[in-house]
């Protein structure tokens, strides 16, 4: 099928499909997209779509996707994206599109429980790890015990509330401890290998890019072969990339496979080998926080790593040695055992010569990590993904910077960006003054206290508020306590999911929040009037990953190919929580006064909607009011 056929026929099918809804309006900005990715697909070239807010993206690449007739990957940002795909847009497509097509859902092993786990929590000694434990642990172990012999997917996700780590943890395992389907006696009965055939199967499979990122570091063994892929919140794609394809080491990793040979040997000396590895490394990355290290390694983190995998070598012929009728017993031999083994090949990599990649301790003081990222993560995708599948790259916020960061040729690949059906000029504000103070004034923290007051006020409440510091988000989050009568909310008193329903369901509460609330957060309709970010998102100077890849750009150009585009992608989602459907109202202000004076003010504008910019607070304070008043009557 020709490039015009194929956008002919996706444009049709998805008016097909969305003439379904109740009260349907056609959005152009999907159509067009749609088009777009289905002429795409039928050349077999990759595809950047910028697709404002409103569009309804799912849908417009799912069509063509669906119309092209080739294996689909889909890979989106957070597993709740994932759910949301399979539990509503794929079973409305599968309703009213008209073609016969089957999905899969793909996620890490520790999303589902394990059968084998929950068949050695009924053997007496299984039982005894247990019995030091509270009567509501077990309770909760217990109710996913009884749920796993009822679900047919053992998807966590199916429970009425996620269950705790504690309770996680004892009922599945991760990709570092299974020992795989052929050395477990219910390997064939597995929820995760299930899940995996499935995917094999279906024409489209549902992952997120940490998983994907996985799948290129295991050199394209995780996820069946494709010929299509969708990064869906294409934004996140460098980040994700740079985490899942590298090396990660710390602390905990020794803590926990001693943990794992402490229920198989019961000597202590032992696995105290494992915990004083873990010790000494730590101890070795401490002076290095928040630095990046230089190539070769410093001899003080090499040697207790070269000491440590020696060890593990010894303890991993000693688990071996172990003969036993008890299959729960070699159950979790075989965990320690795989989980020894997946330490030493970090180690292995840890210890080895990385061109390319840039070494540096991130984390806590008390728990430092050490990571091997790559500099480029193009280097990684020009080999495993571009030019040999076909890409739609798709999201609300998309940097011109991001082909070069991703390293997908601009040649052959097309570019497009289609609008936002919201009217963004007449529903809402943004808010910036030139005579705000400067963020490093001594007056600035009691400025944004003062403006969050009387910004919040005039809202009656209804705000996200988002800092880019803790910081500043546990000053504020005291003093407007003291003075608003408005609850607070803050995600280090509830978990993520509780809080929005808590917000969602008082109109006049507020969250406050740090940069994990700037994207992937929705909070359509009334609840929501305000955002307010205290900063300008820029990423820290001192990081070790970013201090590299400037480095490698050159100090004339990092502002601009590094630094700003991060921030301006940050600025953007953070300000898209604020309109999330039609009727939405409000206002977004920046209390930075950066963002109205500085040289790059058109860039961090040029990236948001194209709201009507006001420096006026009294303007802003009657548009918040008139908003309450509309919703009180």
């Amino acid at each position: 099928m020709s490039g015009s056929l194929a956008a002919r026929a996706a444009v049709e099918a998805l008016r097909k499909v969305t003439s379904s809804f109740d009260g349907a309006e056609e959005r152009q900005g999907q159509i067009d997209m749609s088009a777009a990715i289905a002429e795409s697909l039928a050349s077999g070239r990759s595809i950047i779509v910028q697709a404002g807010t409103g569009t309804g993206k799912s849908l417009g690449y799912l069509v063509p996707a669906l119309l092209n007739g080739k294996k689909t990957v889909v890979a989106t940002a957070t597993k709740t994206l994932q759910d949301q795909l399979n539990r509503n847009d794929l079973p409305l497509l599968a309703q009213h599109l008209g073609i016969d097509f089957t999905w899969a859902v793909i996620k890490g092993r520790s999303n589902y429980v394990c059968k084998q786990r929950v068949n050695e929590l009924s053997d007496k000694s299984a039982q005894l790890e247990f019995e030091e434990l509270s009567g509501s642990y077990k309770k909760e172990v217990d109710s996913i015990i009884a749920w796993s012999r009822t679900t047919a997917t053992g998807d966590f996700e199916e429970l009425d509330h996620l269950p705790s780590d504690r309770a996680r943890s004892a009922t599945s395992v991760g990709s570092d401890e299974c020992p795989g389907r052929k050395n477990c006696p219910v390997g064939n009965e597995c929820f995760a290998e299930k899940a995996r055939e499935r995917g094999a199967e279906a024409d489209v499979v549902v992952v997120n890019l940490h998983i994907y990122g996985l799948h290129i570091a295991s050199g394209g063994t995780l996820l069946p072969p494709h010929e299509v892929v969708i990064f869906d919140e294409a934004h996140q794609l460098e980040a994700v990339m740079s985490d899942t394809v590298g090396v990660a080491l710390s602390a905990g990793r020794f803590s926990s496979l001693a943990s794992a040979i402490r229920k198989v040997i019961a000597d202590p000396t032992i696995t105290s080998k494992m915990e004083q590895a873990g010790t000494r490394f730590s101890a070795a990355l401490t002076p290095f926080h928040g630095n990046r290290l230089s190539t070769p390694m410093p001899t003080s983190i090499t040697e207790p790593l070269a000491i440590a995998r020696i060890e593990i070598g010894g303890l991993i012929g000693q688990l071996r040695g172990i003969k036993t009728d008890n299959e729960a017993t070699n159950q979790k031999n075989l965990r320690a055992q795989t989980q020894a083994n997946r330490l030493v090949e970090a180690l292995d990599l840890a210890l080895g010569k990385y061109e390319g990649y840039v070494a540096y301790v991130e984390g806590s003081t008390e728990r430092p990590q050490l990571r091997i990222s790559p500099l480029h993560v193009g280097d990684v995708l020009s080999g495993s993904v571009w030019g040999n599948v076909a890409a739609v790259l798709t999201s609300a916020t998309i940097p011109n910077s991001l082909p070069a960061r991703v390293g997908l040729p601009l040649e052959g690949t097309e570019v497009i960006s289609v609008e936002s059906p919201f009217d963004y000029e007449k529903n809402s504000r943004l808010y910036c003054s030139p005579d705000f103070p400067d963020r490093n004034a001594p007056n600035f923290t009691a400025f944004v206290h003062d403006e969050l007051e009387t910004l919040i006020r005039a809202a009656g409440g209804r705000t996200l508020a988002l800092f880019t510091s803790n910081k500043a988000l546990n000053q504020a989050t005291e003093e407007m306590r003291l003075r608003l009568p408005y609850p607070i909310l803050s995600p280090s008193d509830y978990p993520r999911q509780r809080l929005i329903q808590m917000f969602l369901e008082d109109e006049n509460s507020c969250i406050f929040a740090s940069q994990s609330f700037f994207q992937g957060v929705d909070l359509p309709g009334r609840t929501l009037s305000l955002v307010v970010l205290d900063k300008l998102p820029f990423p820290r100077p001192d990081d070790p990953l970013l201090e590299a890849r400037r480095e490698a750009v050159g100090k004339d150009v990092a502002f601009g190919q590094i630094d700003l585009p991060i921030a301006a992608t940050s600025l953007a989602q953070a300000a898209g929580r604020l309109i999330r459907t039609a009727n939405d109202k409000g206002v977004v202000a920046v209390l930075d006064r950066r963002l109205a004076v500085a040289g790059y003010w058109r860039t961090l504008i040029g990236a948001l909607p194209p709201m009507t910019r006001t420096r006026n607070r009294e303007e802003i304070e009657k548009f918040l009011q008139d908003i309450t008043d509309d919703r009180q009557d």
